[in-house]
């Protein structure tokens, strides 16, 4: 009887020891960590018309792209905040 009650004791005190758990804010994912291409720029004093477009076409998409990278990144990073907040 006395071993079993020195036994249960052990196990009460084991189980009271405080484990300190940190958390950590998880990692950005690796698409969202690109940089933004450089836009193109005209080069020289004169410029066929089909050219000034495609350059300036080129530009608009990598604008647009780099644009939902960005809004991508800021979604992500708002709702691991959130999800980091709530877990306490």
């Amino acid at each position: 009887m006395k071993y079993l009650a020195s036994l249960i004791t052990c196990l009460l005190v084991g189980c009271s020891t405080p484990v300190t758990v940190t958390q950590k804010f998880p990692d950005v994912p690796r698409e969202l960590l690109q940089s933004c291409p450089k836009l193109n720029i005209i080069e020289g004093d004169t410029i066929e018309l089909s050219e000034f477009l495609k350059i300036v076409t080129d530009n608009y998409t990598n604008y647009h792209t780099c644009e939902i990278i960005n809004k991508s990144w800021i979604e992500w990073y708002n709702s691991q905040k959130q999800i980091f907040g709530a877990v306490k």
